[in-house]
């Protein structure tokens, strides 16, 4: 029996099928698509995710297909309001990596498939029914497989949400835009002015270079389209284009075009049993801030190791359910934070007079500093209790004598790091690394990291170690 299968083989897909093979798990992923998309819907990788790469070793490989764009060189742009990134910011990575989503994907995909994860394209998942030992799917062409646990990874529309019916409460879309990558014949730098000008009233309107002679073009739909799904045209495209910047710039031959609206929706629960939901499958929101892939690559890390650890045994009571309780307020209050932007990028007076205040505020660096935190997701604190400062928070790369933190985490295990040499994570030691070693940056004896590197505690009783050892990583070895 498999033990999980994935279905959806986007970026949360493919990064849970890693995490999992790490674990020793086997992962089959499930694409209904005959090859990857080349739609470049995400243009990016915020701080928190380009830590999360940065911990599984794969960061090179990403600075390699992408371009590096330092926070202190570029305006930070919530809502479109540009202001300067604060100083400081709890990270070693203090830039945005710009790479397509395809790529990212890609990279992702031969991450995993390295690691052992299958993955069959052109595979729809059409039913499920589950039991207490496991879930057996349905595909298109009349297959049935059978696996311990099934995931869905399948985007906004997800198959497995709904045949589960999990409930998708939100609010339904108010403004629809057109996306898509096209030529275009006018000059670059009279496209740019027009721009410029235009932007100034309509934040949903944009066309900017995007590599191979190719511009994105971003602009207001007419209206509300009965089905998103269907793509619009490219002469609906030249119609808005010519609405809202008086030409179409002469745009032809498009790669690709898509629509997306400003609707926002939120799982009613992550997990029905054996079968569990990340990424767009669990919440929708509109793309305002380039979080929805950082969103659910992040969700993939959350839950990786805890459902490995339930499949091999030694998961801790309430450990898979801590998923749903840790990402469920994270994507809540990414949802808040679109909806916010969107009211704050309305060309109605209304919207106009909030803007204008929020841009006042954003002045004041604690603001800027808390809008960019819930952006970038460095902010995130799960709530784990009373405690040290650190409880409940990622630690961000540290130098240490010998090397550095993220270098010690590339096995997806957990990791003591211990300053005092005293303690010891012996019972765990199939579970748990211990590093003993000295940092400067760690006001701390010592703290002890889970595999998505959060901290789960810190200090220097062993009592309080051996506790939170227990409670995360479950009852010691019999070896030891």
């Amino acid at each position: 029996m498999i033990d999980v299968i994935i279905a959806g083989g986007g970026p949360t897909g493919m990064m849970l099928a890693g995490e999992l093979r790490l674990q020793g798990v086997t992962a089959l992923v499930l694409d209904k698509e005959v090859a990857p998309t080349d739609h470049v819907r995400s243009l990016g990788l915020h701080v928190r995710s380009i830590e999360v790469i940065d911990q599984r070793g794969l960061l090179e490989r990403f600075l390699a297909h992408g371009r590096r764009y330092p926070l202190s060189e570029y305006p930070n742009n919530f809502a479109a309001i540009e202001a300067p990134w604060p100083g400081g910011l709890d990270t070693a990575h203090d830039y945005i990596l710009g790479i397509p989503q395809p790529v990212t994907e890609r990279l992702l995909t031969e991450h995993a498939i390295a690691l052992g994860a299958e993955v069959r394209r052109g595979r729809e998942l059409v039913g499920l029914s589950q039991d207490e030992d496991g879930v057996t799917v349905e595909l298109a062409d009349g297959t049935r497989l059978a696996a311990r646990y099934l995931v869905g990874c399948d985007g906004g529309r997800s198959t497995v949400r709904a045949l589960l019916g999990i409930d998708f409460p939100g609010e339904p879309a108010k403004v629809e835009a057109l996306l898509g990558e096209m030529a275009v014949t006018e000059d670059p730098a009279t496209v740019a002015a027009v721009v410029t000008e235009v932007r100034k009233t309509h934040k949903w309107f944009g066309i900017g270079p995007s590599g191979d002679y190719v511009f994105r073009v971003l602009v207001p739909a007419d209206g509300l389209a009965e089905d998103r799904s269907v793509p619009p045209t490219l002469e609906e495209v030249k119609r808005q284009l010519r609405v809202y910047a008086g030409t179409d710039f002469g745009v032809h031959s498009p790669r690709w075009l898509s629509r997306f609206g400003d609707a926002t929706r939120l799982a009613e629960r992550y997990r029905d049993g054996r079968v569990l939901l990340a990424g767009d499958a669990a919440h929708v929101h509109p793309p305002l801030g380039g979080q929805g892939l950082n969103l659910g690559i992040q969700d993939a890390f959350n839950l990786g190791w805890k459902l490995a650890a339930e499949i091999r045994g030694w998961a801790p009571p309430g450990l898979l359910d801590s998923y749903q309780a840790e990402r469920r307020p994270v994507a809540a209050d990414v949802l808040d934070n679109t909806r916010a932007q969107s009211e704050l990028m309305s060309a109605e007076p209304r919207g106009r007079a909030l803007r204008k205040l929020v841009s006042e505020l954003m002045s004041f660096e604690d603001a800027n500093r808390h809008l960019i935190e819930k952006i970038t997701a460095i902010g995130v604190r799960y709530d784990l209790g009373e405690g040290h400062h650190l409880l409940g928070r990622r630690l961000r790369d540290i130098r240490l004598k010998r090397g550095r933190l993220y270098e010690s985490m590339r096995g997806g295990r957990g990791l003591l790091l211990d300053q005092t040499g005293l303690l010891s994570a012996a019972g765990w030691a199939d579970r748990v690394d211990h590093v003993v070693d000295v940092a400067e940056e760690l006001d701390v004896p010592a703290v002890l990291l889970r595999p998505d590197g959060h901290v789960v505690w810190a200090g220097e009783d062993e009592h309080g170690l051996s506790d939170s050892l227990t409670k995360w990583f479950g009852e010691t070895s019999r070896s030891a």
